[in-house]
């Protein structure tokens, strides 16, 4: 497990490719904060560290983006906080996401807690005094 600590959301840019090392291995990747965390922001700094040159926003009522990496591989941003069940995670596919080897960052992962495979890495966003947030990866 890693901790790190932004005392602004301009520093999730240089944090970005540490977190990006911690997970390198992980393709799924769970962000659990409560909202106005930073949870888009972290990914924006994420998809950056990776090369990503698209514009980069919360999906939240397409459910799921996709960027192109520095490699020209997929990088997909999923936003489950409007689904009104696991069924519709079904019928839009997740399987062919989840299981494309490429980065899935998940928002709102409790919405479908029973699809996360157990081998993925999990990032918690905590909000303290003066917007200083404390970052935990963890990868299981």
């Amino acid at each position: 497990m890693q901790q790190y600590t932004a005392h602004s959301t301009s520093e999730l840019d240089e944090l970005a490719p540490k977190i990006i090392s911690d997970i390198k291995d992980t393709p799924i990747v769970a962000f659990r904060a409560p909202m106005g965390a930073g949870k888009t922001t972290l990914i924006k700094a994420l998809c950056k560290a990776e090369g990503v040159e698209d514009t980069v926003n919360s999906p939240t009522f397409a459910i799921v983006n996709e960027y192109t990496d520095g490699r020209g591989k997929p990088v997909y941003h999923f936003d489950f906080y409007r689904l009104k069940n696991v069924g519709e995670a079904y019928d839009m596919g997740y399987e062919d996401y989840f299981f494309s080897g490429n980065f899935c960052f998940v928002e709102w992962p409790e919405m479908i807690e029973e699809l996360l495979p157990e081998h993925r890495a999990e990032i918690s966003i905590s909000v303290g005094d003066d917007e200083v947030r404390k970052i935990t990866v963890e990868v299981m």
